[in-house]
């Protein structure tokens, strides 16, 4: 397959490149800065500029890029920044895919499980309503953008992903240096649940959502088990076989975070994979404990 990646400089685009290019796939990378010769093209999302024909004859486009939600303070200019990332890059891909010769026949489009928004208790899946808040309404937008390429007959797959875990890069790589001096901890009262997949079923979940063909629409890209933070802090602690005492409060991190705090830390949401499970994909690390062991091991 010929397969066209945008995003493909972070840690899920450049694991996805390497997974693909090993099975033997042709890999085009989409950057915005002057492309090298070889295997990018160029693209600048926020003019809306992405000629038809790089991915007219392609097989498959997977649009993963977008701003770190978490990677600065939520100020205004930096929610402008990831709102503008995810709609303006999605609209620029959706609609060259649109306008070229030959479509290609799938779009994967990164989505997430800001979503569902604050989920409580509640266990939700591809059937619930969208939630309340910033991302939430970011990810209603951003999910709609890809409706032009609809127009030409190819197959949408929004993929509402979970906090990825990897131990270089993500939310996990960024706190595994605390948790192997004895500093982790749960954060705030540690009862919000977390929707996570390990590394590795991310992109066995994308090379399955690529590969099936009766598959389209929001797909819940996460493990089957939430856990709870406080759960997940001390299975941290086990995997790198240190305490995981320590709390962060949540005046603390809002105080740090600014808005993210309350939407992407502190929030709780139950996702599950009900569209996954029922096509057939089968999790390798389902549970949190033999995620990390994988992973960290």
């Amino acid at each position: 397959m010929k397969i066209v990646v945008t995003g493909a400089s972070g840690l899920l685009g450049s694991a996805l490149v390497t997974n693909l290019r090993g099975d033997g796939h042709d890999v085009v990378r989409l950057v915005r800065r002057p492309p090298r010769p070889g295997d990018e093209e160029q693209c600048h999302p926020a003019a809306h500029e992405l000629d038809p024909s790089i991915i007219s004859g392609v097989d498959a486009v997977v649009h993963l890029a977008g701003v770190g939600v978490g990677d600065k303070r939520w100020t205004d200019d930096y929610k402008r920044s990831i709102r503008a990332s995810r709609i303006d890059g999605t609209t620029t891909v959706a609609a060259a895919l649109a306008a070229a010769d030959q479509p290609p026949k799938v779009l994967l489009s990164a989505s997430a499980v800001g979503f569902y928004g604050d989920t409580g208790e509640d266990q939700v899946d591809e059937t619930s309503a969208c939630g309340n808040g910033f991302l939430a309404e970011v990810v209603r937008d951003w999910e709609a953008a890809t409706a032009p390429a609809t127009e030409p007959g190819a197959r949408v797959v929004t993929m509402r992903t979970g906090v990825v875990l990897a131990r270089k890069g993500g939310a996990l790589g960024k706190v595994l240096p605390l948790f192997r001096l004895g500093l982790g901890g749960r954060l705030g009262d540690g009862l919000q649940w977390m929707s996570w997949i390990a590394l590795p079923d991310y992109l066995f979940a994308l090379r399955f959502l690529l590969d099936h063909d009766d598959v389209s629409g929001p797909v819940n890209v996460t493990s089957p088990e939430p856990v709870r933070n406080r759960e997940y802090t001390k299975a941290i602690g086990r995997a790198v076989h240190r305490p995981a005492l320590a709390i962060v409060p949540a005046t603390a991190l809002r105080a740090a975070l600014g808005g993210f705090a309350d939407e992407g830390v502190l929030v709780s949401q139950r996702v599950v994979p009900t569209r996954l499970e029922n096509a057939g994909f089968n999790f390798a690390f389902g549970d949190i404990d033999s995620a990390l062991t994988a992973i960290l091991g």
